[in-house]
């Protein structure tokens, strides 16, 4: 039987999977989903809260002084920065850092690493009820995409954009949790459908 994989995930409420169960969750499914393909992957390391924004999960990597790499290392991060309206040369400096040390953690491997871009949650019913421009959101929600999908390219990883996908929900509320916001476990399965492809 082969050795199970080891696996850091690294993000904000999508990746914990705020408002579904964990097994809905995109870092279960993906370990799940492996498994299928004879790549088994043991628990899940995951590093992320509902509200992280870029500098809150570079504090939190710290805090847990990681001294293990990984087989696999995702990243997911930026919702955060884009809803505070932090400055995008800010997200820009911290997505940086914070994709060295995924590559880091990966000893140093990038094709270990897996950078997923940022939903938009302009279309979810959520900002509906906050009279939030969609148009405004989605543009915004580019803008830091333009950003970490280039930062990513560079640096030699693969980028999982699931953008377009999660723009779906304005016209399929299946494919958010309940809390009208967030994705539900068949939204994060298409993401795991195309993390699948890259393996």
């Amino acid at each position: 039987m082969k050795k199970p994989i080891s696996y850091l995930a690294l993000g904000d409420s999508y990746t914990i999977g705020e408002a579904v169960v964990p097994a809905d969750s995109f870092p279960y499914q993906l370990q799940a989903a492996l498994s299928t393909k004879d790549i088994p992957v043991a628990e899940p390391q995951i590093i992320a809260k509902t509200g992280w924004t870029t500098d809150e999960l570079l504090a939190a990597i710290a805090e847990q002084n990681l001294s293990k790499s990984f087989d696999l290392v995702t990243l997911l991060i930026g919702v955060n920065n884009q809803y505070r309206g932090y400055p995008l040369a800010t997200y820009e400096q911290e997505f940086k850092q914070l994709l060295a040390l995924a590559i880091h953690f990966a000893s140093g491997d990038a094709s270990k690493v897996r950078v997923i871009s940022i939903p938009d949650w302009g279309v979810t019913p959520f900002a509906l009820k906050e009279a939030r421009d969609a148009a405004q959101v989605a543009d915004e929600i580019d803008a830091y995409n333009g950003i970490n999908k280039l930062l990513t390219m560079a640096a030699g990883v693969t980028y999982i954009d699931i953008t377009a996908d999660s723009r779906l929900a304005a016209s399929d509320l299946t494919l958010l949790a309940s809390d009208g916001l967030h994705p539900s476990g068949k939204m994060y399965a298409a993401w795991v459908d195309q993390l699948l492809a890259t393996f």
